[in-house]
């Protein structure tokens, strides 16, 4: 089950291991992103870097994904981070590292095949200096996999409007060709960008936002609403938006 590695988080209460053991990581726009943007993870790179990694779940299902490649998670909170190092010891991932990084200011130099970045830029105040971490990072020909809110939200059912203010972001998101601009400003060619988060996708993503508040507020409710809304939210996995909520990139970067 997509996430399940969560139960082994030491802060995590019986109901919820069994909880999560049982239907995996149950945070909708997670789930959304997992399944939009595992099946663009494709060939045999050697280096993984996931910048912004959080509370690793992307990390766990690459190091599974590519059993022979090392992955590493970056973050700045520490904290998060022991929790992180613990799950993936006791989920025997044996080719998972977690480091301390702030991705404005990352230490790598061409060092990875493939780097990894969902929803981390609308946090950073200077994404531009983030973006060309990202791209020194990378060895020249390595992949850049990009996801960014988009700008405008389809709320409820129809109407478009800003995306969601929510604590932390410097901006509610990005339009299409305003990140795909950046992306090539620091040295890389998109190979693919499209918009994700379609009509079902966004409907469930709303019903969880409204239940949450994007702060894990009325837990009790959403953990019986969730397989519903993950239901849903599945059933749209493969629309292709004209606009949606999310954004996806795909970029290789150039030499010199």
């Amino acid at each position: 089950m997509i996430g399940s590695e969560l139960a082994f988080d030491p802060n995590a209460g019986i109901f919820e291991e069994v909880y999560v053991r049982l239907a995996g990581v149950p945070i909708n726009g997670l789930r959304i992103r997992l399944r939009r943007i595992l099946p663009k993870l494709t060939g045999r790179p050697g280096s993984i870097l996931d910048a912004g990694c959080g509370r690793g779940v992307f990390v766990y299902q690459i190091a599974k994904r590519f059993p022979d490649a090392s992955v590493m998670g970056v973050d700045v909170d520490d904290e998060q981070l022991e929790v992180d190092r613990l799950i993936a010891k006791k989920a025997n991932l044996r080719n998972v590292t977690f480091e301390h990084a702030d991705v404005t200011q990352l230490p790598f130099k061409a060092c990875f095949d493939l780097v990894l970045s969902v929803d981390n830029l609308e946090h950073i105040q200077d994404d531009m200096l983030a973006l060309k971490g990202l791209a020194e990072s990378l060895k020249v020909g390595g992949r850049l996999v990009l996801h960014v809110p988009g700008y405008e939200r389809r709320w409820f059912f129809f109407k478009f409007r800003n995306n969601f203010d929510v604590p932390g972001h410097f901006r509610p998101g990005y339009r299409l060709d305003e990140i795909s601009d950046k992306v090539k400003r620091v040295g890389f060619h998109v190979k693919e960008a499209f918009h994700t988060y379609g009509w079902l996708e966004t409907i469930s993503n709303n019903i969880s936002y409204l239940i949450t508040g994007a702060e894990g507020k009325n837990k009790a409710l959403y953990a019986v609403v969730f397989p519903f809304l993950n239901v849903i939210a599945w059933l749209g996995r493969k629309s292709l938006p004209k606009k949606g909520a999310g954004i996806l990139l795909i970029a290789e970067k150039r030499g010199h």
